[in-house]
């Protein structure tokens, strides 16, 4: 006789099939795990350059750090500033205070977490709020002093012999002054009195009596004749004199510019847009040379205008500065520019931004030319359209010649038109862009911005045959970085980033190192304070690069964290439900044993 099925049977079913249900849920739980009694501490010592400057407490913080990871107790010590790494006991060098990085990392570790800092935090608004609650802070203030310094210096990175230098000059002061207050001349209107110097190799170039603000930064441009500057690259210094202030390190900035015989690159704009001021400013990067822009300011194409310092400049400078460049780039409308007769040597780039067809223009991948291999490399999907696009791109008849390096549809559909077009014949190399509105890949940056980088290095190149810049694989994001800034280097050159061999001569002594690209196109290179020359073996890479002693983390700063005992060390754990072994035992037990029950009583 069969039996039938009873309770416990049912019971047993329930409890098997309820294990595999959550089994395959597999909810999790959570919980705050404190760290355990015996987990080691760490401290992040802040090592930036505040440390070490006016009234910096460097040798009681690292002090302080090491008792608190006790002798032998196997605490950890980090140094944080613009980076986090190991600890050593060399003096802080890092000319940024960053504190979120820090904590990040410090958050996958157990036990007590200590940051002794200066609280000079720069990133404080990054810090995540339970991070840093979590943190036990030790603050060592700086003292209150009165520091004058020269924030930045701004102008022309390259230029001719025969044009004039303007630089725009930052300076200010912070801080409070008590006992130097004899030292300045304080003026009627509360300001103090100072010089502002510039100078080339020791050399007073140009100097101006200025007065200090109480606090914040002002402005003040300085005019040098180029004609008192050597030929090639040149390293000025601006800085403050006769200020009497507690920290002299920050009171004088460099700038690196290169002086050529003569402007290789004239670009008239007319009218001027944002398709020239864009380009002129790649230019003139990408490029490596000089570039003179002149603007046209009257509407019946006369009164034309210096773009540097919108002097104004006749008919017959701008037909001179035409014949004697050695690229000319014509910007605008080409009825305007025509006036201006085309250098007989010199190559000419004519980039038309008027009377095109306006639409959305998306261009395609690179025709056979000689800009295809630079070009290769460029996710023309992505970019956005140009605005319009005119006729003077066509090929002219009869030009067998002209090559066709680029082209665009209107909305992706219909016939190509032609977007450049690259004449080499006649001995003088000329290339027409018929398009406007490119200046919006730049404007966007990341990729689109390195594509329109692309474009006008790929033009200069081909049009100025083997001028400056050419062949170079790399170069200095900025020539002049402040104390305790890596150099940045970004790849120029065609084909995937390599790694690149440079050596640096500063005072008669020379090293070597590598750059090493990563898959963007850049590299950094930490160099102390000074001048270097640098040049690539074997390569057509020349110039110069500065570091500076001046650095932000000289200036007072008020701390802008507290110091506090911080909370329980420990963290959330989390667990998941098929981590438990005990919750497999449950359902197996539960099926062998329906399993055995149900034979028994003779049921299937």
């Amino acid at each position: 006789m069969r039996g039938r099925v009873t309770a416990g049977l049912a019971l047993l079913r329930t409890t098997g099939l309820g294990a595999l249900v959550l089994l395959l849920w597999n909810p999790t739980t959570s919980r705050f795990a404190p760290g355990a009694g015996a987990a080691p501490p760490l401290v992040l010592l802040d090592a930036s350059l505040s440390m070490a400057g006016h009234g910096g407490r460097w040798r009681e913080a690292l002090d302080t750090a090491r008792a608190l990871v006790g002798r032998g107790g196997g605490g950890v010590i980090w140094r944080f500033g613009s980076q986090v790494r190991a600890y050593d006991s060399l003096p802080p060098g890092d000319g940024a205070t960053r504190l979120a990085p820090a904590l990040a990392a410090a958050a996958g570790r157990d036990g007590p977490v200590a940051v002794v800092t200066d609280g000079a935090i720069s990133d404080v608004a990054d810090v995540p709020s339970d991070l840093l609650a979590r943190a036990r802070v030790i603050v060592l203030p700086r003292p209150a002093f009165f520091d004058a310094f020269v924030s930045d210096i701004a102008g022309p990175r390259r230029i001719g012999q025969g044009d004039t230098v303007r630089l725009k000059v930052s300076y200010g002061t912070a801080g409070i002054r008590e006992s130097l207050k004899d030292s300045l001349t304080v003026a009627r209107d509360g300001r103090r009195g100072a010089t502002l110097v510039v100078r080339l190799q020791g050399r007073p170039l140009v100097s101006r009596r200025i007065e200090l603000p109480d606090s914040g930064i002002v402005a003040t441009d300085l005019t040098i004749p180029a004609s008192r500057l050597p030929t090639g690259w040149v390293a000025v210094s601006a800085g403050l004199e006769g200020v009497g202030d507690e920290e002299s390190r920050d009171d004088a900035r460099w700038f690196v510019l290169e002086v050529s015989p003569q402007p290789s690159v004239v670009l008239l704009a007319a009218p001027p847009d944002w398709d020239s001021r864009f380009l002129a400013r790649t230019l003139a990067d990408v490029a490596r040379v000089p570039v003179r822009t002149l603007v046209q300011s009257g509407p019946d194409g006369t009164g034309w205008r210096d773009a540097a310092g919108l002097t104004p400049v006749s008919a017959a400078d701008v037909a001179r500065a035409v014949a004697g460049a050695r690229l000319v780039v014509r910007v605008g409308d080409p009825a305007v520019l025509d006036r201006f007769p085309s250098p007989v040597k010199g190559a000419v780039l004519t980039w038309s931004t008027q009377r095109g067809q306006d639409g959305d223009w998306y261009v395609q991948p690179p025709e056979p030319s000689p800009l295809a291999g630079t070009l290769a490399g460029v996710a023309w999907d992505s970019l956005p359209p140009a605005a319009a696009v005119s006729d003077v791109a066509r090929p002219p008849a009869g030009d067998s010649s002209a090559v066709v390096a680029l082209t665009a549809r209107l909305a992706r559909r219909g016939a190509a038109r032609p977007v450049i077009v690259l004449s080499p014949g006649g001995g003088a190399r000329r290339a027409t862009v018929a398009a406007s509105g490119l200046f919006r890949w730049a404007f966007r940056g990341g990729a689109s911005a390195e594509a329109y980088r692309a474009v006008v290095a790929a033009l200069a190149d081909w049009l100025l045959e083997g001028g400056a810049g050419k062949g170079e694989r790399f170069a200095p994001v900025a020539n002049a970085v402040p104390n305790g800034t890596p150099v940045a280097w970004r790849w120029s050159g065609s084909g995937l980033p390599r790694d690149g061999v440079v050596t640096l001569t500063a005072g008669g002594t020379s090293r070597t190192d590598t750059l090493r690209f990563d898959a963007t196109g850049r590299a950094e290179l930490s160099l102390p304070p000074g001048g270097y020359a640098y040049r690539a073996p074997g390569g057509a890479e020349r110039g110069v690069v500065a570091v500076e002693t001046y650095s932000d983390e000289w200036r007072p700063a008020a701390a802008v964290v507290r110091a506090q005992p911080g909370g329980v060390a420990g963290r959330l754990a989390s667990t998941a439900l098929r981590d438990r072994w005990w919750l497999f035992v449950v359902a197996i037990a539960a099926f062998a044993t329906e399993w055995a029950w149900r034979r028994r009583q003779g049921l299937p």
